[in-house]
């Protein structure tokens, strides 16, 4: 999956536009909630031997999306090819999938939700 596919599902779900916060990583992506601003995805590119320390010296870059899950889906989802702990973010909460990985898409997609509604804002009552 390439990333503007997975912005094309984010638009087409939510009307999500991907928001680029860092002036210095213009390619770097995040996608987030309208109501408080909190992400539930980031996409960016990363050296894949950041991600897989058995590839020292492999400098072939590659696009991540970091989603969020809970801890016992990220054990999970570790032991899949394609998925790492997430590089920059708390590993025990999200992950990082490689977009043009063996994962499949419609798994990502649901990943890209479960993402969003655990990002999601608590709604206080009046």
């Amino acid at each position: 999956m390439k990333r503007e596919e997975l912005f094309k599902y984010a638009f087409e779900a939510w009307g999500v536009l991907p928001d680029h916060p860092f002036r210095q990583f213009p390619e770097c992506a995040v996608l987030r909630h309208g109501v408080d601003g909190k992400w539930f995805a980031v996409v960016m590119p990363v050296p894949f031997d950041r991600l897989d320390a058995s590839k020292r010296g492999e400098s072939d870059i590659v696009d991540v999306v970091n989603l969020k899950c809970q801890p016992p889906l990220v054990t999970m989802f570790l032991e899949r090819e394609g998925v790492f702990p997430a590089y920059h973010m708390n590993r025990r909460h999200w992950v990082s999938i490689v977009l043009d990985s063996s994962f499949p898409g419609e798994e990502l997609f649901e990943l890209l939700s479960l993402s969003r509604k655990l990002t999601a804002g608590k709604r206080r009552g009046c």
